[in-house]
């Protein structure tokens, strides 16, 4: 449930569903082809230098600049990623992670969390791509045109031509590997009395029953009704779950992972997501089922322009791992 989440990558990106033709390079075309040099230590922003008055590699690169040594990226995986893109021409920054935290901000700073082959909302497809078989803890560099690397959406607004050679620098900050269709194990626990009842078949979205005659909180209401008993989410961490949510008003179903092919990962605790979420998450384990009823002033009350900014949600949320 990513629906705070704020496109990284709007300016160059029409839709997060990418298409391109070229073929993608391997590692050893770094060595015969003039390509950005990238200095810096994994988990702080990259410097990256463009050779003067060199002439970009005319296919796709793909170059590992530092190994680390955490698990190997599988496509179908979860990861947790830092990253930055410049122009080739001017040395252009277009943005990426490491500018996402606001001055003054307290708490992690927003990364993107991704399932690899899934369409991304921050990074096209082949940059995202490229982070497969590399290990956590790797640091990546791609380079190629606009018109390869992000296709046919490539943003008429952006001011890029497809001709224009652009810089990415990805970081694998972690990965996990999580069965999408794996749900919270466990006896469930009656709900408390005003709270809505939460029946959970297995596979399937789970149906949420508001109490009639009951008005809705005005603060955030959660429980526990399966406890895991792996470890604690922590804030920036992202979380790998499936959940459904319902709108408290009328008891419809507005969202459910189960309708989007299963488990799901978002950064929690970096106002990544709605508020709601970043407070009664953060904290729990990983095996939970979490029973979340939340009011506007945490959910999209900030946000007229959404369809849910009256409502108060509620949520069964299944904490499946973290990344």
């Amino acid at each position: 449930m990513n629906y705070n989440t704020k496109s990284r990558i709007a300016a160059l990106v029409a839709v997060p569903a990418l298409l391109f033709t070229a073929a993608c390079g391997s590692d050893s075309d770094a060595q015969k082809a003039d390509v950005a040099k990238v200095t810096g230590k994994f988990g702080a922003a990259p410097e990256i230098s463009i050779p003067k008055d060199a002439e970009p590699a005319d296919k796709t690169v793909i170059e590992t600049v530092s190994e680390g040594d955490g698990a190997t990226v599988k496509k179908g995986d979860f990861v947790r990623l830092d990253w930055t893109v410049e122009k080739w021409k001017g040395a252009e920054s277009l943005g990426g992670t490491w500018t996402q935290q606001t001055p003054g901000a307290k708490g992690p700073r927003r990364q993107a969390v991704e399932r690899v082959g899934q369409p991304s909302q921050q990074l096209p497809e082949k940059i995202l791509n490229a982070v497969v078989d590399r290990k956590a803890g790797s640091r990546v560099l791609v380079q190629g045109t606009a018109g390869d690397l992000i296709g046919q959406t490539l943003n008429p607004q952006s001011g890029l031509t497809a001709e224009d050679s652009l810089v990415w620098v990805v970081d694998v900050v972690a990965a996990a590997s999580v069965d999408p269709k794996a749900e919270a194990k466990g006896q469930q626990a009656p709900t408390a009395a005003g709270m809505p009842e939460v029946k959970a078949p297995s596979q399937a979205a789970a149906t949420i029953t508001v109490p009639k005659g009951e008005k809705a909180p005005t603060t955030l209401k959660e429980q526990v009704l399966i406890k895991g008993t792996g470890p604690k989410v922590q804030a920036g961490q992202g979380l790998i779950a499936q959940y459904t949510g319902v709108k408290w008003e009328d008891g419809k179903k507005f969202d459910s992972s189960w309708d989007h092919g299963g488990a799901t990962a978002f950064q929690i605790g970096s106002g990544s997501v709605v508020e709601g979420w970043d407070k009664g998450l953060v904290g729990k384990n990983v095996g939970d089922r979490v029973l979340l009823v939340i009011p506007p002033s945490l959910g999209y009350g900030a946000n007229p322009s959404s369809e849910l900014a009256k409502n108060t949600l509620v949520f069964s949320v299944d904490i499946l791992g973290t990344v």
